[in-house]
């Protein structure tokens, strides 16, 4: 089933959807970090085990994911650094394709916001996050 809808996901025109026990409470079209952070800001921390569909997880994806309380995570693109974390985090995820790091727009350097993840904890990345 949950391959069926990561197909749904990938040809919806969304780059974001939350479900919870089974039902969709949460999907976006914007860019980059802003529908992870408006699905935390709206169903934290009241919602708890969700399983999150996302366009591309890069490393500051996987610590908000842990901050979103995710339990499962699917993307047609993952960096190693988004595994390793979602792995310590205890955060099941299926990539379609893995890539040593997210690109930033231009593909000529690590995404702004990989690297301002990069050893950070989930809550360390959120409230630096919260502040700009």
């Amino acid at each position: 089933m949950l391959q069926r809808l990561f197909h749904q996901f990938m040809n919806s025109g969304d780059t974001l959807w939350v479900y919870h026990d089974g039902k969709l409470i949460f999907n976006s079209n914007k860019e980059r970090l802003g529908p992870l952070l408006d699905y935390i800001h709206s169903f934290r921390p009241r919602v708890r085990g969700v399983t999150v569909f996302d366009h591309v997880v890069g490393n500051a994806a996987a610590l908000l994911l842990k901050k979103a309380s995710c339990l499962e995570v699917y993307s047609p693109l993952g960096s190693e650094f988004a595994a390793q974390t979602l792995r310590h985090q205890g955060i099941k995820f299926h990539f379609s394709k893995t890539v040593p790091h997210i690109l930033n727009e231009m593909g000529n350097d690590i995404c702004p916001m990989e690297k301002l993840s990069l050893g950070k904890s989930p809550e360390e990345f959120y409230m630096i996050l919260k502040k700009h």
